[in-house]
């Protein structure tokens, strides 16, 4: 089912350059046809795209779980922009309209759909997510027009592009049920869990503490506001939980994918506490410490990317809650994507954020 919003191709004159992943670990270049409108979307100009953990899998591995590549691809979904064309019925939006763009769309008459959970549709259209193979590195994208975000005028596009793994780590803090005098333990310093330290901090929350195993992340962290780091490269990450915590955090983030930090949030949490489980694992699985989870009553609780955020991410940044420009640590042109893949694949100790500047007008 096509429920992107192409139908066929050509809707502008002329064709649109694509980072086409034919095998993986390679891009070639290819000139594909710009697309064309249905009516109630829009043709969007991509000025940056960033690079997600789940391209880095794709282009590094050739698969994600049970899922494998099998034909050519194009990755990227975490796109930012400017309209370029509306569609007749579209009345939000104009041409020149800077936008952050959510990249799933789903079916809308689901019953996950009619109860706001649309981010549980079965039949979600999701960019660069296996078997959708069409993604964001490419010059253009059409979209349905209501999961386009205009930005204000104090937001960029590249901060239009950063608001994905954003609203992921917001989704996770709303899930987690979090109060204002709380204290949290955010496990990953990588992007999704600064973005989920960030959405802490904005919801009122100070007593954070970052755990990671590489020092050049938890300096990262300790600068953009999280209370305490731990290193747990250095030292037993749960006694050192204990001590800062007095007897364990209220909230615990499993951010990492890691099957030994999942393990060990059963003992960093409170009794009575909640876990949130963010990141994937290698290859789907973990065990986690159930007996000491009945004991405690602790809660579990997980995410599925995000639902009904983007307006509130966006107005966080607008307002100066949150600082989302500093999360890109690595900008490369669109020429140069082969590099910024490599790079951000082979450094994931230094790189934070790798984002790909598709126009080379962007600003």
């Amino acid at each position: 089912m096509d429920m992107k919003g192409i139908e066929g191709v050509g809707g502008m004159d002329g064709m649109m350059k694509v980072a086409m992943m034919n095998k993986p670990g390679r891009f070639d270049f290819e000139q594909k046809p710009i697309p064309k409108l249905k009516p109630d979307c829009v043709l969007v100009k991509l000025e940056y795209v960033g690079i997600c953990g789940s391209d880095m899998h794709l282009f590094e591995h050739g698969y994600i779980g049970e899922n494998y590549v099998k034909e050519p691809m194009v990755l990227g979904h975490e796109p930012g922009g400017i309209v370029a064309e509306v569609g007749s019925n579209v009345s939000s939006l104009k041409v020149g309209d800077r936008v952050a763009v959510e990249p799933g769309v789903p079916c809308w008459h689901c019953e996950f759909c009619k109860s706001g959970k649309y981010n549980l549709c079965r039949n979600v259209y999701f960019y660069a997510s296996l078997p959708v193979v069409e993604g964001c590195f490419a010059e253009y994208i059409a979209h349905p027009a209501n999961l386009c975000y205009k930005l204000p005028d104090n937001v960029s596009t590249m901060e239009g592009a950063l608001m994905e793994p954003l609203a992921v780590g917001m989704h996770a803090v709303m899930q987690s049920g979090i109060r204002v005098g709380s204290n949290a333990v955010v496990i990953g310093a990588g992007c999704i869990g600064i973005v989920t330290m960030l959405s802490l901090k904005s919801m009122g929350i100070r007593n954070i503490t970052v755990v990671d195993l590489v020092k050049s992340r938890l300096d990262r962290a300790l600068e953009l506001g999280a209370a305490n780091i731990v290193d747990a490269s250095e030292t037993d990450a749960v006694k050192k939980i204990l001590e800062l915590t007095c007897d364990g955090a209220e909230f615990v983030f499993e951010t990492a994918g890691s099957e030994v930090s999942i393990f060990q949030t059963a003992k960093m949490v409170k009794r009575g506490g909640t876990i949130t489980l963010v990141g994937y694992t290698k290859d789907g699985t973990a065990k986690m410490n159930v007996n000491w989870i009945i004991d405690n009553e602790v809660t579990v609780k997980t995410v599925f990317r995000y639902r009904n955020i983007y307006p509130l991410v966006i107005e966080a940044v607008s307002g100066g809650i949150i600082p989302l420009r500093k999360i890109a640590s690595d900008i490369y042109d669109f020429n140069d994507i082969q590099t910024a893949m490599e790079n951000a694949i082979n450094n994931k100790d230094t790189v934070m954020k790798c984002v790909v500047r598709i126009s080379p007008d962007a600003k």
